[in-house]
C-alpha cells in the first residue's frame, strides 16, 4: 500500500492527529468532517480535505496533503487546487493548507509566488520525521512507525500496541484495527504469524482488518488447490466458505 494512502486512512480514522501535528488542540477534530471531493475543472479528487461542520462556520477549511517523495509542482498543485475548490463550490469560510513531508530533505521549498501565504499562516509545512512529544498520542505514535526505520520502527511499534491497549474500551478495538493495518503496511516482509510473535499481539485476530486479510488469503489460495485436483465443494468445505464465493473466486482469476 502507498504510504501516502496509509496516512489518509490515518487521517480518515483519527482526524485529531492533524491538529495534533498543527500543535492544536485535538478536540477541533470534532469540528470537521474528513473527505475527499471531486474538482470538476481538473478532473481529479482532493483526498485531504478537512470541512468544517455547519455548527462550526469560524473555522477554517483545511487542505492536506501527504509527501514521501521529492515533487516540484507539489505547492503550485496544491493551491491551485484550493483555488478551483473554493471557486467552484464558494464556501463562505477561510483556508488553509497543509504540507506533511516525510522529511525536510525532499521539500523543495516554496515558490516565491506563495511566500506571503506562507508568511500569513495560510500555509502550513510538517517534516513527520521532525515530530516531537509522541510517546503519549496514539496518532502521532503510527506516525513515528511509519516514518522510523526498521530497527527503530519495531521498538516505536511495541510501544505503541502497548499505548493503545490502555485506551478506552469503547475505541480500543478500532485503534488496534488501525495500528494493526500500519504494521502490515510497514514490516511487510514478516508474516502475519512473524508479527505476532513480534509485538505479542493476539486481540488483532477478532478486528475486521484481520478477518477481511484472512479472507482474501484463502481467496488467492483457492486457484492452486483448484490445480491439485480439489473440487468446488471440497475447497468450500475446507475454508468454510459459500460456494457461489469459491466459484466467484474462479472466474475473478481466470480474467
Amino acid at each position: 500500500m502507498k504510504t501516502d494512502t496509509i496516512f489518509y486512512t490515518l487521517l480518515q480514522n483519527l482526524p485529531s492527529v492533524l491538529f495534533e501535528v498543527l500543535e492544536k488542540s485535538p478536540t477541533l477534530a470534532s469540528h470537521y468532517e474528513f473527505s475527499s471531493v471531486e474538482i470538476k475543472e481538473l478532473a481529479r479528487r482532493i483526498d485531504g480535505l478537512f470541512l468544517p461542520k455547519p455548527e462550526y462556520p469560524q473555522d477554517p477549511i483545511y487542505f492536506v496533503e501527504v509527501q514521501f517523495q521529492s515533487d516540484d509542482n507539489l505547492y503550485w498543485r496544491l493551491i491551485t487546487e484550493a483555488f478551483v475548490y473554493l471557486n467552484q463550490y464558494k464556501p463562505e469560510k477561510s483556508w488553509q493548507a497543509v504540507v506533511l513531508w516525510a522529511n525536510r530533505d525532499i521539500d523543495v521549498g516554496i515558490p516565491l509566488a506563495y511566500q506571503t501565504s506562507l508568511a500569513a499562516g495560510q500555509i502550513h509545512v510538517v517534516y513527520l520525521d521532525e515530530l516531537v512529544g509522541t510517546s503519549s498520542s496514539i496518532g502521532l505514535g503510527i506516525i513515528k512507525l511509519v516514518v522510523s526505520p526498521e530497527d527503530k520502527a519495531i521498538q516505536e511499534a511495541r510501544s505503541l500496541i502497548n499505548l493503545v491497549k490502555t485506551a478506552d474500551a469503547e475505541n480500543g478495538r478500532d485503534l488496534l484495527e488501525l495500528v494493526e493495518r500500519m504494521l502490515v503496511y510497514k514490516f511487510s516482509s514478516y508474516t502475519r504469524q512473524e508479527l505476532e510473535a513480534m509485538f505479542g499481539l493476539t486481540e488483532w485476530q477478532q478486528t475486521r482488518f484481520y478477518q477481511e486479510v484472512k479472507e482474501e488469503t484463502k481467496l488467492e489460495i483457492i486457484p492452486k488447490l483448484l490445480s491439485e485436483g480439489l473440487t468446488v465443494e471440497q475447497i468450500a468445505r475446507i475454508f468454510e466458505l459459500d460456494i457461489e464465493v469459491v466459484k466467484q473466486a474462479i472466474k475473478n482469476e481466470s480474467k
